[in-house]
């Protein structure tokens, strides 16, 4: 894809009783979702909150590293880093 794209540090609480953006913390931003982690479930859960929060299609959003960890990369396509970080904490 063309233009900007950054990297996003996520820490994945699954099984949550919702899904939402918890916040920053230290270098990563916590996110909770409802899915189980089984199937993948919980790593479209993680695209489709991020996509949300970030107003962006969720074609734009991918996993890049951590699928099977609670830690996670994921490339968002179209943002830069600080617009990245702006509309997370706006959804936080």
């Amino acid at each position: 894809m063309d233009g900007p794209s950054t990297r996003l540090r996520l820490r994945v609480t699954p099984r949550a009783p919702r899904s939402e953006v918890v916040g920053p913390h230290g270098e990563v931003w916590k996110v909770r979702v409802a899915a189980a982690p089984e199937d993948g479930k919980a790593n479209e859960a993680v695209c489709d909150l991020v996509a949300t929060a970030l107003g962006v299609p969720r074609s734009s959003t991918e996993i890049v590293s951590g699928a099977a960890s609670r830690d996670k990369v994921v490339v968002v396509h179209g943002l830069t880093a600080e617009e990245a970080e702006a509309r997370l904490g706006a959804s936080a």
